[in-house]
């Protein structure tokens, strides 16, 4: 069953059992309606996601091959997202969550994850708070099984895309990737153009920025709107995706970089990857203030 939050012009729709995940974010004044994250298609296709924001629990982004290993055993997963030969963001994005508490403007989901191919136990909580000019999305995860658990955090949101947005943020290095979307080496200088704002229609991404100062301005300036997101640790890192030819474009907030089991395993100290000792819990926040530029 889907929830809809509303607090004064501005609404949000969850939909607990596709994955936790928001499918709609938009403000109505004076007639008009803006959308901020990309709103349900008007003919869904059979099997596709509606969502236009998702958690992503335990890990974000792709580990190689679905395979780690982690303090000497190796781990298998399911390949979650067919063709891609990788495992990507974890289980929580693919699985059904439970309302625990819904008010008027608020709401607080839970999975409950048992140990299986992701051999740990675990519960993930979201709460998505909805104010007039902003939305709040507090993600945990607690490891409840009896062992350590290697664990990360992170939001992806898909933003309506304009043939004049923008994204600023400011990084201090970002992943350069192979063919697969999988990371290879770190560089310092595409930071630099981030720092200064990227045009979405003129550059192609998908990429994870370390070093982020948790805090991205995103600017639609040919419909007069923008929004600055913010996130504090462990939310370090910064997946910037702007796929051509697409309706959207993506800032996620993440708390390790692609990949960062692996890189662990083989020796960087670098990676963004939490251990969870059993019955500890990570949190991180994210907040979207927006500016809608409505009348």
């Amino acid at each position: 069953m889907d929830i809809t939050l509303r607090a004064g012009e501005a609404a949000v729709t969850l939909q607990p059992a596709a994955g936790g995940a928001i499918t709609r974010y938009w403000h109505e004044r004076g007639g008009v309606t803006r959308e901020w994250l990309r709103p349900p298609p008007p003919h869904p296709i059979r099997g596709a996601s509606p969502a236009a924001a998702f958690p992503l629990v335990p890990y974000s982004n792709r580990i190689r091959d679905g395979r780690f290993t982690f303090r000497g055993r190796t781990m298998q997963l399911p390949l979650n997202f067919p063709p891609e030969r990788h495992s990507i963001h974890g289980q929580g994005w693919q699985a059904a969550w439970r309302p625990i508490e819904v008010t008027a403007s608020e709401a607080r989901l839970e999975y409950e994850h048992p140990a299986g191919a992701w051999p740990w136990a675990y519960r993930a909580t979201q709460r998505i708070a909805l104010s007039p000019d902003r939305l709040v999305v507090a993600l945990a995860v607690r490891n409840e099984s009896a062992e350590a658990m290697p664990v990360g955090l992170g939001w992806h949101p898909y933003f309506v895309r304009t043939p004049a947005a923008t994204v600023t943020a400011e990084v201090r290095a970002m992943w350069r990737t192979d063919d697969e979307t999988m990371p290879t080496t770190l560089d310092a200088a595409p930071a630099a153009d981030l720092a200064r704002g990227i045009a979405v229609a003129h550059v192609a991404l998908d990429n994870c920025c370390v070093g982020w100062s948790g805090r991205a301005r995103l600017e639609w300036p040919d419909v007069g709107a923008r929004l600055t997101m913010t996130a504090a640790p462990p939310l370090d890192c910064l997946v910037v995706f702007t796929p051509p030819g697409r309706p959207f474009f993506c800032v996620e907030p993440v708390s390790h970089v692609t990949d960062a089991f692996n890189l662990a395993a083989a020796g960087r100290a670098d990676t963004g990857m939490r251990v969870l000792e059993a019955g500890e819990a990570l949190r991180a926040t994210v907040t979207l203030a927006v500016e809608p530029g409505l009348g």
